[in-house]
């Protein structure tokens, strides 16, 4: 996990992935908000589980996953804003160590990109991938050997070496080939959320990427939105919010 100013659902996020990962490895990016506090409360309760990294720029993120490269793992990267239902992973983990996906390099699971979400009443209204793409980050390091190279954050950028037999188009669309009611691998992305105490109500944070890569496509974007005020603001709209809009039940992500 990579966090930066995320205290409103961390911990949430950090719970229903526990038995799920084997290891959790968190990567603080100079939170000045709750984050830390809370990240030092859930380590306490979780020694064995846990480790907390305080890092100064978002790159070294990756640097503490790179040394699993050729080893029997799965490496599950998860933002603050990422909620997903514990239940589902449960068994979906089940199927990972059996072997299901050992010929796949990544799944790519269903999302809700989350607009609105009430708590209250188990429901969150918002865009499901597809038709949207999935943001979700589930990578086979039995499928490589090294990742390196300028990586911004961790599993992203880089040069990937990939091992005889596998590659970058061993990848499992699994989204598309199951509904979201049935799916075992299935995320509440709450891009569109405040995610801090901190944040700005009135619209989403950047991505790292957005924040920290820079070309010639973003720039002309950028020149796009001043002359172009109703144009999507950022990189979120864009691909976060297309297609239908969809409520549903989210009473199997919520623990009593």
């Amino acid at each position: 996990m990579l966090v930066r100013n995320e205290d409103l659902f961390i911990e949430w996020s950090i719970r229903n992935i526990l038995e799920f990962c084997d290891e959790i490895l968190i990567a603080d990016h100079q939170s000045t908000d709750g984050t830390s506090k809370i990240l030092q409360r859930l380590k306490a309760e979780f020694p064995e589980k846990l480790r907390y990294h305080s890092i100064k720029h978002p790159r070294e993120s990756h640097q503490l996953i790179r040394h699993y490269a050729g080893s029997q793992s799965w490496i599950f990267g998860v933002d603050g804003d990422e909620i997903y239902d514990p239940a589902g992973l449960k068994k979906f983990r089940e199927q990972l160590v059996a072997g299901k996906f050992s010929d796949m390099w990544a799944i790519f699971g269903n999302v809700l990109n989350v607009k609105t979400l009430d708590q209250e009443n188990d429901t969150a209204t918002g865009f499901l991938a597809p038709p949207c793409r999935s943001m979700t980050k589930l990578y086979n390091f039995s499928a490589i050997y090294d990742w390196s190279g300028n990586c911004l954050e961790r599993l992203h950028g880089g040069n990937i070496a990939f091992r005889a037999g596998f590659s970058e188009a061993q990848r499992n669309d699994y989204h598309k080939a199951t509904a979201w009611e049935e799916s075992l691998f299935r995320c509440l992305h709450l891009c569109f959320l405040k995610r801090s105490t901190l944040d700005s109500a009135d619209k989403p944070r950047l991505n790292i990427m957005d924040k920290y890569a820079w070309n010639v496509e973003k720039v002309v974007q950028k020149i796009a939105q001043f002359f172009n005020p109703k144009a999507p603001q950022n990189w979120k709209e864009e691909k976060y919010a297309r297609g239908e809009s969809s409520t549903v039940d989210i009473s199997n992500f919520v623990s009593r």
